[in-house]
């Protein structure tokens, strides 16, 4: 009787960032987020995240916010098992509310996954936001002395001065320095097309998502002549979309975010099924706080062998972790005891408690 749900507490907070986080779609000042806590008749309890981006996904932080007071209505009261089932139902509607909650009930449980035998290094990767010549060579400079292997090129803008831009980053990285071009669905097809088939491969790992989600025709068209190996992100929820990517022909890379799979659990699955389907996965939220980067750097740790970019809670200016995630030489020191939460007071938007009558 003990493993049933007694309580679920829900937090919305508003995390400003250091500084904006430039996108096709405008820059982002602050997460939007909402924390799960779920917690058992013992008074355990687990903790999940949804940080929501409006324009990656169709769900909206008021929609997020009733969504997850729903559900938590009817996972209280419960077993563990009947709760994510209960939750798991309504996964294709509001995927990042239903990862929040399935996840917090994961963590309570225990989820292998969360407890790495001991403290490890998950390596990451930067970010490069200047757009003039002496901000590019200034932060190439910081993030390679940082021990940063791999550094994440934002484009979907215009397209010449995105190739341009490209280019000159290209002239000043390091022997040991990749890049990955991450198009951010802000392309048509055309200039996808024309991006993909123009740019210079040297020191591309990769080219993410240039058009928009829907568009698998654009997809398959700028995967199959692309330059460099091409990943999908935003178009991928879960199984279907990746058996459907590798069925386009020249899908290379499949990003995935823990808050888009449903649970912890199916997650896992989705990594396994890429690597089945002859596609490399990369994993890792870059709109994250600190407790969806520590669940994805729990899961790299074990699942991933190229850099991570759960980078997401190294933006807002004040991490939510008693004890903050560090990053050295270019990984986080992912320690292998359970993280516990801050005061984070003035940043709560809302609360709700729900519980047992």
């Amino acid at each position: 009787m003990s493993k049933r749900i007694a309580e679920v507490r829900l937090e919305r907070l508003s995390l400003p960032l250091t500084v904006p986080y430039k996108l096709s779609f405008g820059p982002v000042t602050a997460f939007d987020t909402v924390i799960a806590e779920v917690i058992d008749r013992d008074g355990r309890s687990g903790f999940g995240e949804a940080t929501i981006l409006t324009g990656y996904t169709a769900e909206t932080i008021e929609s997020c916010w009733q969504a997850m007071r729903r559900l938590a209505l009817t996972m209280v009261g419960e077993t563990f098992a009947a709760a994510k089932d209960l939750t798991l139902r309504h996964h294709h509607d509001v995927p990042f509310s239903v990862t929040a909650l399935v996840s917090a009930v994961e963590m309570l449980e225990g989820h292998p996954m969360l407890s790495p035998e001991a403290d490890v290094q998950v390596p990451l990767l930067a970010i490069l936001n200047a757009t003039d010549e002496a901000g590019i060579d200034a932060e190439i400079a910081g993030h390679a002395a940082n021990g940063y292997k791999t550094i994440k090129v934002k484009v979907g803008w215009e397209l010449e001065s995105d190739l341009k831009r490209t280019a000159f980053i290209q002239s000043r990285l390091p022997d040991d320095v990749m890049i990955r071009i991450d198009g951010n669905q802000g392309y048509s097809k055309e200039d996808g097309l024309a991006f993909a088939t123009r740019v210079d491969p040297q020191k591309i790992e990769l080219l993410e998502q240039p058009c928009h989600m829907d568009d698998w025709d654009a997809a398959g068209a700028i995967a199959r002549v692309s330059n460099v190996p091409f990943m999908l992100d935003e178009s991928i929820y879960g199984a279907a979309e990746i058996e459907r990517a590798a069925a386009l022909g020249g899908v290379s890379f499949i990003k995935l975010k823990l808050m888009k799979a449903g649970s912890i659990d199916a997650l896992v699955k989705q990594l396994k099924l890429i690597r089945d389907l002859g596609m490399t996965p990369v994993l890792g939220n870059g709109v994250a706080a600190d407790l969806g980067c520590w669940m994805e750097c729990c899961v790299a740790h074990r699942m991933i062998d190229n850099a991570g970019e759960m980078n997401g809670f190294l933006k807002p200016r004040q991490m939510l972790f008693a004890e903050p995630m560090v990053v050295e030489n270019g990984a986080v020191q992912l320690p292998a005891s359970r993280p516990d939460f801050s005061d984070h007071a003035s940043f709560i938007k809302d609360t709700v408690r729900i519980g047992m009558a």
